[in-house]
């Protein structure tokens, strides 16, 4: 009897001693399991190998090896649909989810229900505030599912700050979601950022003040002059390619140093195709999170940056130009100072930072056939135009094509039921025509895609919505883009197109490396993981495990 007695009053001392020690440690709250504050960085138009191509380009001190030195990066991270273009990307990344769910099908598309073209975040319904144009009357509404940026909202009842920032609209606003705090995007036409009805019924004084600055100004004063020795560029870049890139800045000849004096005060659009609108872009980063006190409150925040000028300057003078190195370069001094920034006000450590593109990038067919390398240029306005006048000399039938978007063949259902012609001779005809091109390796029948190769197959299905996408649409032969006669493009399945950097950075990721293929659709599951909250409504991706601690 003793016995039993010492041991019930051993278990009693036992259970106190834990009690006591539970209560001196408690468990963490929330909070502190999670960052402070999330950026999401987006830079347009970058391909992966910018990271490795442009190394020496890069600072130490910059904000590219800060990444790939203290992070986590995704070495084959791929768009697992098409097109390859920014809207699509944008939605992409921030849903975790592809076209034939969320709705987002292109920039532009033909709607099959509402018959008319369609801009992919335009709302007639909302005004423009900040700005007297049109181009304010945006929202997300295209949008079907949620963002990752809305979960974040919904798991802090609303607590949570999301604010999206970027040159252009669509950049700016389907990161930011449904219920975001507020989108900000600019506009050419007055120098300022503006945003719409649907978030605010005036900017705040803040960013009043910003636009007042006429940062543009102060720019353009600088004129665009390289960052970097010339020979730095000369291993890296072309260096004739005059005769095959965009004309952007008046009649001077396309080399360094760029007159942008010339445009102060008069025209607000040439500084997105400089680097300095990534320079704008990050100033008013920085502007934003110290005015609306992002990082500083109990919820985690969470800011949007999409970075656009890479897109403009890569359009204009593709991957091996001399403008689109330097461009880097000035915006991987941009990326650093911003880093800087946060841990000067968050603190290190106390944020996280992922960063990947919306789509990356071809080389100019001229580039390539200059070094025996197949390549060549198609562009849908020229086809849609071909071949509805091929269909009518068939058929006597005008318009049997509503469109032609990023090869994406829309047909005029109510002209073909009207005329009671065949759809499926239709298709055939335009099939046949199609593929006597010399540009086209095949036309595929959304209805039938077991005529092609599992990869591509699997883009086209998750990039086709019966209300938002094309009947046929054309596989080009490689390095063949949907551009005019000058500059580059994207939007196809290919690996220049479709092979993005990811980059992962701070508060509970992990250093190193990871080679396996992962996809844009992963990005914000991850995310979802590291906050311990929803994955988005549509998403179909997979958490990276080897990224969290």
């Amino acid at each position: 009897m003793k016995k039993y007695s010492c041991l019930i009053i051993a278990l009693i001392s036992i259970s106190s001693f834990a009690q006591n020690k539970q209560s001196n440690n408690p468990k963490p709250s929330t909070s502190s399991l999670k960052p402070k504050l999330v950026v999401g960085i987006v830079i347009d138009q970058m391909r992966w190998d910018y990271l490795y191509r442009f190394y020496d380009a890069y600072r130490a001190d910059g904000g590219f090896k800060r990444l790939l030195g203290d992070g986590f990066s995704c070495d084959n991270t791929f768009v697992p649909y098409l097109p390859t273009v920014t809207a699509c990307g944008h939605a992409c990344v921030y849903t975790g989810s592809v076209p034939a769910i969320n709705g987002i099908t292109g920039n532009n598309w033909w709607d099959n229900k509402l018959k008319k073209e369609v801009y992919c975040v335009e709302d007639k319904s909302v005004q423009s505030i900040g700005g007297k144009s049109d181009d304010g009357q945006m929202s997300p509404n295209n949008l079907w599912v949620t963002t990752i940026t809305d979960e974040l909202r919904l798991s802090s009842n609303f607590h949570s700050k999301v604010i999206g920032i970027s040159m252009k609209d669509r950049g700016a606003i389907l990161p930011a979601g449904h219920a975001a705090n507020a989108a900000y995007w600019y506009d050419g036409k007055s120098g300022n950022f503006i945003t719409s009805t649907y978030y605010m019924k005036e900017e705040p004084q803040w960013m009043q003040q910003f636009n007042s600055k006429k940062v543009a100004d102060s720019l353009y004063d600088k004129n665009w002059n390289l960052s970097l020795p010339r020979n730095i560029y000369q291993q890296s870049c072309d260096t004739n390619y005059s005769a095959y890139v965009k004309q952007l800045y008046g009649k001077e000849p396309v080399t360094f140093p760029y007159n942008m004096q010339q445009f102060k005060g008069k025209d607000y659009t040439k500084i997105l195709s400089t680097p300095y609108g990534n320079t704008i872009l990050g100033e008013l980063a920085k502007t934003t999170i110290a005015s609306e006190q992002m990082g500083r409150h109990e919820a985690t925040d969470f800011l949007a940056v999409s970075f656009s000028s890479t897109d403009y300057v890569g359009h204009a003078f593709g991957p091996n130009s001399w403008e689109l190195m330097d461009t880097y370069a000035k915006l991987d001094e941009t990326l650093g100072s911003l880093f800087d920034y946060l841990d000067k006000t968050v603190g290190r450590n106390q944020y996280t930072v992922f960063l990947t593109a919306d789509h990356a990038g071809a080389h100019i067919p001229e580039f390539l056939d200059k070094h025996g390398i197949p390549g060549g240029r198609m562009d849908d306005g020229d086809i849609k135009k071909e071949l509805n006048s091929h269909l009518k000399e068939q058929t006597g039938i005008a318009k049997l094509i509503n469109a032609v978007h990023e090869f994406d063949i829309y047909l005029n259902h109510t002209a073909i039921d009207s005329a009671k012609l065949d759809e499926g001779s239709i298709k055939k005809n335009i099939t046949q025509y199609l593929l006597k091109k010399e540009e086209v390796l095949n036309v595929v029948d959304k209805q039938n895609t077991s005529i092609v190769p599992t990869k591509i197959r699997e883009m086209i299905v998750n990039g086709h919505n019966p209300q938002r996408s094309g009947d046929l649409i054309i596989i080009a032969k490689t390095g063949v883009m949907d551009a005019g006669k000058l500059g580059m493009s994207h939007g196809v399945w290919n690996t220049y197109d479709s092979h993005i950097p990811l980059l992962f950075y701070g508060f509970g990721i992990k250093h190193g490396s990871l080679k396996r293929e992962t996809y844009m659709t992963d990005i914000s599951a991850t995310v979802a993981a590291l906050l311990h909250i929803q994955m988005p409504s549509g998403c179909i991706g997979k958490v990276i495990e080897e990224v969290i601690k």
